[in-house]
């Protein structure tokens, strides 16, 4: 038994025997433990966070990305998300009433595996899935799952009796199980013995009976440790990520790993990899509040962790030594409740009742989303207390600085409505105002200044300021020489919205050109990606295609925020533009907008909140086409249609797709203007139920093949290439290609973009 609290072992003590059979043997505090399922959270699932933050893996992906062999009968829809919070659709475990062996082998069972139900309709714990995921280690690092896990994660932080398939050295130490019979072994390094050895004791050898076959690497089960490396591991979940000086993850992978996730009706939560509250929580005991997390393994193992008193208990048993009768889970819960109830700290308590609070208000969001939907309904950021993030934007960062990175300049500013600070204050009245800082002109993209505008737009003055403003949407779409005369930089300060054909980034790149033949600096004060600067989706556009909507050939959905947008802008285009962004403080590319505390502004006329951002990438796809995404109603990019459209034809094709993160509703909407004015439409209201899940390019591809298929005469699929920019998507949707098959057509150009990517990244 072990218990810290605040950084500091507070208990550590051996009971019992580590061994009776076949001779007894006390229990010591350095004993090594097959941790059976504690490899799923400490090797498996830590590993594919890690290979989350380095861009190799995402939560949404789908399995098929990494092992294509497992696709049809649903598994298509099977994410690396639903594979960590068990609810992928697998059996707990394959069936072993077969006769088989060796990794590969498991891996041709893992292809063929029936699922048990749809993926994301139920949560059953499965060692399969994580065998999966073993293997999407494998795949994506090029490294097995126990020499990444050693490379990355046990060998930084110092936790030498770590690790699969356990030396001489430590088997010495190492508690024995049960006794097996006439099996293979593969102790040490040597490979598996293909002669069956007589009944032996397992000591140093994995107890389970899936991961024995398999050589005793597993994702699911296979690692051994013991009590002291596993405090390590645990402090440094505490510390958000990090141990003595080695930084294994980002405290907003820890606190996305450990947030509460909705996995059944019932109101049981999980997190990635953590249990949280299920049937298999009893080692929380009864006082740890509900929020706190941790996991348990077969073989007498568990360990559970609590933010809110900053302590951790762990109990390492071989519960299974001799017969495999054993039952330590009503102990299990007692040693956590007399832990808990040593704390006596009331400061502690009371944020323990706040963590409560939120954890109940979270899950009752949730849980109402979840009714309503019948699907999994979380996604929306749960942050502990103490770890709210107030983003400061490029403006914010530039006021608390003085305004000294622009003393003395005369400044060109490029903004629209929503360049403001976070106290509400437009830029261009920061500006006016500053010391030392003369504004002397204003520019104004599509929409105009105030963006209010929906056709093109003419120079005018400002009637606040008395300052011209030169329209970038008028009669030109880039400033003119003699309007950069009189400027010694240009300053640009406006939200994008996350999507390639969104034209206030193509203007940008048009400011940059100028600025370099004028000699001029450009500054650009960053701002949040909204919808996120993770995702990556969408094909590149065509060299032949670029245009006001596809200034460089970037995806769809690139992940960046404005100021990384600048400086891919002018690597990869070779603008030579003297840039200098001002970088955002707190901002973390999982964030999404409704997690900085930054208000909300309405960037155009018809992108009115989140949620129609979320939409965008995919939605905004299908408006170039015969198509109502919703112009000229309340919701646009939350509703496609057309007169044409069976609303409930539609809604139900799309539904049994099975779409991760969506439902659809069947609706009949008139828009007041765009396409199809005054006219009914039938068509679809999208609901997004789980963002984390949501890849929307991928969406709105599935609609584009629906309209294909159920209206092929009726819908003018070639028009949907004007803002896609890519003809080999086009055509493979004309051949009738699957959108999960075009997807991956998109993988090669994406993993270069990828790569150009990286080098320009502001953020963590």
């Amino acid at each position: 038994m072990l218990v810290a609290r605040k950084g500091t072992i507070v208990w550590r003590k051996a009971y019992g025997a580590r061994a009776l059979e076949p001779v007894g043997e006390a229990m010591t505090t350095d004993t090594v433990f097959d941790l059976a399922s504690l490899t799923k959270v400490v090797a498996t699932a830590t590993s594919i966070m890690i290979l989350i933050e380095r861009g190799k893996v995402r939560l949404s992906d789908p399995l098929s990305n990494y092992i294509p062999e497992i696709k049809g009968e649903g598994r298509d829809n099977i994410t690396i998300e639903l594979l960590l919070t068990h609810r992928a659709g697998y059996a707990p475990d394959f069936d072993l009433k077969q006769r088989w062996s060796g990794y590969d082998e498991a891996m041709k069972r893992l292809t063929y595996e029936p699922l048990r139900n749809p993926p994301g309709a139920k949560f059953v714990y499965s060692d399969i899935g994580y065998i999966a995921l073993g293997e999407v280690v494998h795949r994506a690092s090029g490294l097995p799952l126990d020499e990444f896990a050693r490379r990355n994660i046990f060998e930084p932080l110092g936790m030498r009796n770590t690790g699969f398939r356990p030396n001489t050295r430590l088997r010495a130490r190492t508690a024995p199980t049960e006794k097996r019979r006439g099996q293979l072994s593969y102790l040490g390094d040597t490979p598996a013995n293909p002669e069956p050895e007589e009944d032996k004791w397992l000591r140093g050898e994995v107890h389970d009976p899936t991961s024995w076959r398999m050589g005793g690497v597993a994702g699911h089960a296979g690692l051994f440790s013991n009590a002291d490396d596993l405090a390590i591991y645990c402090q440094m979940i505490l510390n958000g990520g990090s141990y003595a000086g080695a930084r294994i993850l980002s405290p907003l992978t820890v606190t996305e790993m450990t947030r509460p996730r909705l996995v059944s009706e019932g109101g049981w939560t999980r997190g990635l990899g953590w249990d949280i509250d299920t049937s298999f929580s009893t080692n929380r005991g009864d006082f740890f509040p509900r929020g706190s997390f941790g996991h348990t393994g077969f073989t007498g193992t568990s360990l559970w962790i609590d933010p809110a008193s900053r302590m951790f208990v762990i109990f390492l048993s071989n519960r299974v030594h001799p017969d495999g009768k054993g039952d330590v889970g009503p102990l299990r819960g007692r040693v956590a409740s007399i832990a808990a109830g040593a704390v006596t700290d009331v400061a502690m308590v009371g944020l323990a009742h706040l963590e409560l609070s939120r954890y109940y208000e979270q899950l009752n969001a949730d849980l109402g989303r979840f009714t309503a939907s019948r699907q999994q309904a979380n996604g929306f950021a749960f942050i502990p207390s103490g770890m709210d993030h107030a983003v400061l934007t490029g403006i914010d960062v530039l006021e608390r600085d003085g305004f000294k990175q622009l003393a003395g300049k005369r400044v060109g500013l490029i903004t629209n409505q929503t360049g403001r600070d976070r106290a509400g204050r437009s830029t261009i009245d920061v500006l006016s105002k500053a010391a030392n800082v003369k504004l002397v002109a204003l520019f104004s993209p599509e929409h105009g200044i105030r963006g209010a505008a929906d056709e093109r737009v003419s120079d005018s003055k400002d009637e606040a300021t008395g300052l011209p403003i030169y329209s970038l949407y008028g009669e030109t779409r880039r400033p003119k020489p003699d309007q950069l005369q009189g400027l010694d930089v240009l300053v640009f300060d406006i939200q994008d919205v996350g999507t390639r054909f969104y034209t206030y980034i193509s203007t940008l790149g048009y400011v940059m050109e100028e600025a370099a033949k004028a000699q001029r600096p450009v500054f650009v004060l960053d701002r949040p990606n909204p919808i996120g600067g993770v995702e990556v989706e969408g094909p590149l556009t065509d060299s032949d295609r670029l245009s006001f909507t596809a200034y460089r050939r970037i995806p769809v959905r690139h992940g960046l925020t404005i100021g990384e947008l600048a400086q891919l802008f002018n690597s990869e285009g070779h603008i030579g533009c003297d840039l200098r962004v001002i970088k955002m403080e707190g901002w973390a590319r999982s964030m999404w907008l409704d997690e900085t505390k930054l208000m909300w502004v309405n960037p155009s006329p018809n992108m009115r909140s989140l949620n129609e951002a979320t939409l965008y990438p995919g939605v905004g796809l299908l408006e170039t086409t015969n198509l109502s995404v919703g112009r000229g109603t309340d919701t646009p990019f939350e509703v496609v249609g057309a007169p044409w459209i069976d609303a409930q034809q539609l809604a139900a094709y799309l539904n049994d797709q099975r779409i991760g993160g969506l439902r659809f509703v069947p609706v009949r909407f008139t828009p007041k203007s765009s396409m199809f004015k005054g006219e009914e439409c039938g068509g679809v209201n999208i609901i997004v139920t789980d963002r984390s899940r949501f890849r929307a390019v991928f969406a709105g591809l599935e609609i584009a093949v629906a309209l294909r298929k159920l209206y092929p005469a009726q819908w003018k699929i070639d028009d949907y290439i004007r803002l896609m920019g890519n003809s080999d998507t086009l055509e493979r949707l004309k051949r009738g290609e699957s959108a999960a098959d075009i997807v991956r057509s998109w993988s090669g150009s994406l993993e270069e973009f990828r790569k150009a990517r990286t080098r320009i990244l502001l953020y963590q």
